[in-house]
């Protein structure tokens, strides 16, 4: 017995003193406690990335630009739609009008299109601004606009 606590004693003393050699300083702390990501938005040099290359990514190009500018001519309001949308508008959650039911719909498509954009880019009582995802440009809301009202028309 007495052997099973002596062995008992000495495990406990050589784990609390491995516990206590471990780093605590201030910045072994910040390192365990740090995000684990960081946000890098477009057209900004990451903060960890301070290299000629990772500043010469971040610029746009030409081609970059003129991608855009053709993606914008061909936004597919489905996809908006599926993307984000389709939470409220597939269920009616929060009073919103469904997808292809024409009677949801009927007093909201008296207010006129523009009416319609506007709700949907800038939030109408329940409904977030842009559904709830600032990334969206204003074209892309239109074009899921389109798309809603395209299934009741």
């Amino acid at each position: 017995m007495l052997s099973v606590c002596l062995a008992g004693s000495l495990l406990g003393t050589a784990y609390s003193t491995a516990s206590l050699a471990a780093d605590n300083s201030r910045e072994a702390i910040a390192e365990r406690l740090k995000p684990v990501g960081e946000l890098c938005l477009k057209g900004e040099a990451c903060a960890g990335d301070t290299s000629a290359a990772g500043a010469q990514q971040a610029e746009p190009s030409d081609s970059d630009q003129d991608s855009t500018a053709s993606a914008d001519a061909t936004i597919d309001g489905e996809k908006v739609y599926g993307g984000i949308c389709m939470a409220c508008h597939t269920t009616g959650a929060a009073g919103a009008p469904r997808l292809g039911e024409a009677s949801d719909w009927e007093a909201r498509l008296s207010k006129g299109t523009d009416t319609l954009y506007g709700h949907a880019i800038n939030g109408f009582n329940a409904m977030p601004a842009k559904g709830g995802n600032p990334a969206l440009s204003d074209d892309e809301v239109k074009a899921a606009v389109d798309y809603l009202l395209d299934s009741v028309r």
